[in-house]
């Protein structure tokens, strides 16, 4: 090995380095499936009841929903992040970087799943609506049994690259300091004098996001053959 290979190595890959910081890197990876897995939850389901919502055709809760969907698209999720983290306590509403990070996120995803289901719900016949009540189903029925299965089908493709996407801006919590994957390696090798504990946040975010991209891979492909 020469020179060159060895100094990117130990710069890189230094392994002593990497013993020693991995449980604190690690710890943060548990962090960062915390968050994300309670902004999906939260972000999905919330976004199903606002497009649930706008599909009533009430303008006093379309209005809001399609005004909530468009603000919250249109900002950053860092921005939310901070304005929640740091402008909260001035109204004596604090909120914990965890919170500040699981909400914002979880507003952003909202946003999106609403407009992805109500993409879904807007493609379908509008006859659809129609035939199901006249088999005596009432609205809510008809959209449960009749019209959301075939328009969460057609979310799945952009919903599922968007959960991808806002989960890994799990890592934008470290601007409040969440010890998420991101906060802890960036710490770690400060300490360190080195930067191969980003090394291993990297192979951990891998670790966390890989299979979810493998998993979105194959609902889009039951999507796609409506399976």
């Amino acid at each position: 090995m020469n020179e060159a290979n060895a100094g990117f190595l130990f710069t890189f890959f230094n392994p002593a380095v990497a013993a020693q910081y991995w449980r604190e890197i690690a710890w943060g990876m548990v962090v960062t499936v915390g968050v994300g897995a309670a902004t999906v939850v939260t972000g999905v389901l919330a976004g199903l009841a606002l497009a649930l919502a706008r599909a009533t055709g009430r303008a006093w809760l379309r209005i809001p929903v399609v005004v909530f969907s468009d603000v919250t698209r249109s900002l950053p999720p860092l921005v939310i992040i901070i304005l929640l983290y740091f402008g909260l306590p001035a109204v004596n509403l604090p909120l914990s970087s965890f919170t500040s990070t699981w909400l914002s996120l979880s507003l952003v995803l909202a946003a999106y799943a609403t407009e992805s289901i109500w993409a879904g719900l807007s493609s379908l016949p509008r006859g659809q609506m129609e035939a199901a009540r006249s088999t005596g189903l009432n609205w809510w029925q008809a959209m449960r049994w009749v019209l959301l299965p075939q328009a969460l089908r057609r979310a799945v493709p952009p919903l599922t690259n968007r959960v991808i996407a806002t989960t890994k801006n799990t890592a934008l919590g470290s601007v409040v300091a969440l010890g998420e994957i991101l906060s802890t390696a960036q710490a770690s090798a400060a300490v360190a004098g080195n930067p191969t504990p980003l090394t291993v946040g990297a192979f951990l975010y891998l670790l966390v996001f890989l299979p979810i991209v493998c998993v979105a891979r194959w609902l889009e492909h039951r999507a796609a053959h409506g399976t």
